[in-house]
C-alpha cells in the first residue's frame, strides 16, 4: 500500500565491495547532467558509432524535440558490425527454450543471421519505411528480425505473442505492415501457442499484408498458402550473410510498439532512431553496472514489451553484452526453473518484475536453494512498484545481501528508465526507485502545478526532454 511506502524507514547503502568496483561511484555525475546536460548527452552519444555528426544535440519546441539533428547512423551497425572487430566470437545470447534445447549465438553468429535475413526481406520487396510486424515467441529469430528490420530501415511492429488474433489485427491493420513474421507456434508451460493460426485469423479481413514468414519452432503442422506464406529457413538459405546497413538519421522511425490498451484503444507509440539508441545504451550501462566483458546478464522480460525492446536487444546488444534469453514460463516443469538457469549460465545481473518476485516469495525459499545463486551481483525490478517485503526478500534470498537492487520507473512511452538507483552510489530504500537518472528532470506537482512537500503525493512531472522519448502516436 501507499501507506506502507510512505511508512518504510529501512535505508541500505552500496555494499563497499559492489562500490569499489562500480562505474559510477561518485554522484557528481548528478550535477554534471544539471549543470551541463547537452553535453552529458553528447558523451554518451560518442559512444556510438555515427556515419555523420549532429549539428544540435538537442532542438525543443515544446512539445516538440528532437535530438542529435543531422547525425547519421544505423542501429543494427551498432549492435552488431562494430563488435566484430574486437570480439566478434563473445556470446550474444544463452538461448533456452521451455522444452531444454539450447543455442549459443555469438556475436558473429547473430552479425550473419541478420544480414541473411535483412537481405530476405529485400527480395520479399520490403523497402526504407515499410512496416512489418513481427508476432514470435521468446526465441533468437526475434531479435534477428529486428535487428534485420532496424538494418534496411524498416521499422518493426512486434507483437506480443501471447496476444489473441483480435489484438494482432488491430495492431496489424494500424500499422499497414506488409509482411508478418511468426512461427508455427511457442512453448509456454508445456502447450503449444497458436500462433500462425492466430496470424492466419488476424489477416483474414486485411488488406496490407503482402507475405506471412514462418519459423518452424513446434514442428507443428500449419496451413501455409503457397502465395502468401513462406518458411523462414527456406527464406534464407543461399541468403548472403552480409547486407550493407542503411545510413538513416538520427530521427527516422526504428519501431512502433503498441500499448497494451487496458485504457482505451491500443496506442502506436514510435520512436526514432537516434536518441533512442543513446538512452538505452546509457542506461544500461550505468543502472545494471555494466561489465561487459564478465557479466552475463539476464532481463526476464519478454521483448513484446518495450522493457524486451530496450533491455534485451537494442541496449545490451550496444554494449557488446552477452544475455540470456528464455523462451518460457519461470516455473515450468517446476518452480525453480528460472533459478536453474541463473546457475546454469552463471547469471550476474537479474532484472525482473516484482509480480514474479512475489510469487517466488509465496512459493518459499526452497526453490533457490536448490541451486547456486552466488554468481549474482546485481538485482532489478520492472514494470510496477515493489512492496518493501518482497524487495526485502528479494534482497535477502536472491542477492545474500550482498547484491543491490535497482528498482526501475518508466514507460513504454519514455523508451529508457528514468528514475532508479545508481547502483554503486544510491543509498537503497525498499519499494523506492529513489531518484531520477542524471540527465532526467522530474518534480512532483499538485493540480496547481506547484511542487508539493515530501511525503505528499501529486502528479509526476518531467520537466524537460530526455533522449529516448517516443516522438508520436503512429496511425
Amino acid at each position: 500500500t501507499i501507506a506502507a511506502l510512505l511508512n518504510e524507514r529501512r535505508v541500505i547503502d552500496p555494499p563497499e565491495e559492489f562500490r569499489g568496483r562500480a562505474l559510477v561511484r561518485d554522484d557528481g555525475i548528478y550535477r554534471e547532467a544539471e549543470r551541463d546536460l547537452e553535453g552529458f548527452w553528447a558523451r554518451e552519444a560518442e559512444r556510438l558509432h555515427w556515419y555523420r555528426g549532429w549539428t544540435q544535440v538537442l532542438k525543443w519546441d515544446p512539445p516538440w524535440a528532437k535530438w542529435f539533428l543531422g547525425g547519421r547512423l544505423n542501429i543494427s551497425y551498432n549492435c552488431l558490425d562494430r563488435h566484430l572487430a574486437t570480439q566478434p566470437d563473445r556470446v550474444a545470447y544463452h538461448w533456452e527454450g521451455e522444452p531444454g534445447d539450447e543455442r549459443r549465438i555469438t556475436y558473429r553468429d547473430l552479425y550473419e543471421e541478420v544480414c541473411r535475413f535483412a537481405n530476405a526481406l529485400k527480395k520479399l520487396g520490403v523497402r526504407r519505411g515499410d512496416r512489418v510486424a513481427i508476432y514470435l515467441g521468446m526465441i533468437p529469430e526475434l531479435p534477428i528480425a529486428m535487428l534485420a528490420c532496424a538494418r534496411i530501415g524498416a521499422p518493426h511492429s512486434v507483437v506480443f505473442g501471447g496476444f489473441a488474433a483480435d489484438a494482432l489485427r488491430d495492431r496489424i491493420n494500424d500499422a499497414a505492415a506488409e509482411v508478418v513474421i511468426t512461427a508455427d507456434g511457442g512453448w509456454r508451460r508445456g502447450q503449444i501457442v497458436p500462433l500462425k493460426v492466430n496470424v492466419d485469423a488476424a489477416i483474414q479481413a486485411g488488406r496490407s499484408i503482402r507475405k506471412v514468414v514462418v519459423v518452424r519452432r513446434t514442428g507443428e503442422p500449419v496451413p501455409m498458402d503457397p502465395r502468401r506464406d513462406i518458411w523462414y529457413h527456406e527464406l534464407v538459405k543461399g541468403e548472403a550473410a552480409e547486407c550493407p546497413p542503411e545510413d538513416m538519421d538520427a530521427e527516422d522511425p526504428l519501431f512502433i510498439l503498441y500499448t497494451s490498451g487496458t485504457t482505451g484503444k491500443p496506442k502506436g507509440i514510435l520512436h526514432t532512431t537516434g536518441g533512442y539508441l543513446v538512452g538505452v545504451a546509457t542506461t544500461h550501462r550505468l543502472i545494471f553496472d555494466l561489465h561487459a566483458e564478465q557479466d552475463v546478464y539476464w532481463c526476464a522480460a519478454d521483448i513484446g514489451w518495450v522493457t524486451g525492446h530496450s533491455y534485451i536487444v537494442y541496449g545490451p546488444l550496444a554494449n557488446h553484452t552477452t544475455s540470456i534469453l528464455y523462451e518460457g514460463a519461470p516455473d515450468f516443469p517446476d518452480k525453480d526453473r528460472l533459478w536453474s538457469i541463473v546457475a546454469k549460465y552463471r547469471a550476474t545481473i537479474l532484472y525482473t518484475a516484482p509480480t514474479a518476485i512475489r510469487a517466488f516469495t509465496k512459493w518459499g525459499p526452497k526453490y533457490p536453494e536448490r541451486h547456486d545463486l552466488g554468481s549474482l551481483r546485481l538485482l532489478g525490478t520492472v514494470g510496477e512498484p515493489i512492496n518493501p517485503e518482497a524487495w526485502m526478500w528479494y534482497w535477502k534470498t536472491i542477492g545474500g545481501g550482498r547484491c543491490p537492487i535497482v528498482d526501475t520507473w518508466w514507460q513504454t512511452e519514455t523508451g529508457m528508465i528514468l528514475i532508479t538507483p545508481l547502483p554503486g552510489v544510491t543509498r537503497l530504500k525498499p519499494g523506492s526507485a529513489t531518484r531520477p537518472f542524471p540527465g532526467v528532470s522530474a518534480d512532483i506537482l499538485d493540480e496547481h502545478g506547484n511542487p508539493v512537500a515530501p511525503g505528499a503525493g501529486g502528479y509526476l512531472v518531467l520537466r524537460h526532454p530526455w533522449p529516448a522519448q517516443f516522438r508520436t502516436i503512429y496511425g
